[in-house]
């Protein structure tokens, strides 16, 4: 009697999804212990230390209020976390039921799809300043803003994988066996839309952090009272040329975990993609 051979995923491809994966872990598990990390409050203002070097005492420096710039990078990335993690569930839900709407129910397809196409056509940075106008700017306010800008990319994607698994015979057959119409979408349609789905929520957690860091970086993000790596980034741009310093750290904590998250979204993608290979 032969052996069954085990399923297993390629090691190459895969490793660049762990490395990814645990850089942002890192990155997440720092801003969530920044309490117990030797930070200080992220607020506090000290104007004997105003643009110090970094050193023993201030480890990235302090900025030009003299608050400790270590401390207000690891609580930063609270905010700029946080921002992305919202966009990317807000963004993939609303995404994927307008999509699985769209794809599967024709006659309303055009009329969905056009909505989207003129949500696009309209730039995310626009839409948020002018929902900061509206409603005064606030995390909620960028969350949502973001948000509404990305869930027409979600919804073409899945609009397009419902049509095309709509044609396969098993959900044809499903529909001539009298399937009521949610059960073929919840059986059949949504389990295959869920590998890409995923991948594309990564790419929108890194493309809403730098959303937002734009956005505070030209002042129409988060308050500045809430420190997140784009408003440290703004607060610096007027002194980076002599104290570089304020902006470098932030900088490459963005810089870094968009990579990470990129990064992770790639090796998933690769991952599961041979896994499909496999299996037809």
């Amino acid at each position: 009697m032969t052996k069954p051979a085990a399923l297993s995923l390629p090691v190459p491809r895969l490793s660049a999804s762990w490395i990814g994966g645990g850089i942002v872990v890192l990155i997440a598990l720092a801003a969530v212990f920044a309490p117990i990390l030797g930070t200080v409050d992220p607020m506090a203002m000290s104007p004997l230390n105003r643009m110090k070097a970094p050193s023993a005492d201030f480890w990235f420096g302090t900025d030009t209020y003299g608050r400790d710039l270590y401390s207000r990078v690891l609580y930063g990335g609270r905010t700029s976390l946080a921002v992305g993690f919202a966009v990317a569930i807000l963004s993939t839900v609303a995404g994927l039921a307008i999509g699985l709407f769209a794809g599967y129910f024709r006659r309303v397809d055009g009329i969905v799809m056009r909505v989207m196409d003129g949500v696009m056509a309209i730039p995310a940075i626009l839409l948020a300043i002018a929902f900061s106008a509206l409603l005064g700017g606030s995390l909620g306010t960028v969350i949502v803003a973001i948000s509404i800008a990305e869930i027409p990319r979600v919804a073409r994607l899945i609009r397009g994988l419902v049509l095309s698994l709509r044609g396969r015979m098993y959900v044809e057959a499903a529909i001539l066996a009298g399937v009521s119409q949610p059960r073929i979408i919840w059986r059949h349609i949504l389990p295959n839309t869920l590998a890409p789905l995923i991948v594309q929520a990564t790419y929108i957690f890194a493309s809403a952090m730098l959303l937002e860091a734009i956005l505070s970086f030209i002042g129409a993000g988060i308050p500045p009272t809430t420190p997140s790596w784009g408003n440290i980034i703004s607060e610096g741009r007027a002194v980076w040329q002599i104290k570089f310093h304020i902006i470098l750290y932030p900088a490459i904590f963005l810089s870094l975990a968009v990579f990470a998250i990129n990064t992770f979204g790639d090796g998933l993608r690769d991952a599961l993609d041979q896994r499909g290979m496999k299996h037809q």
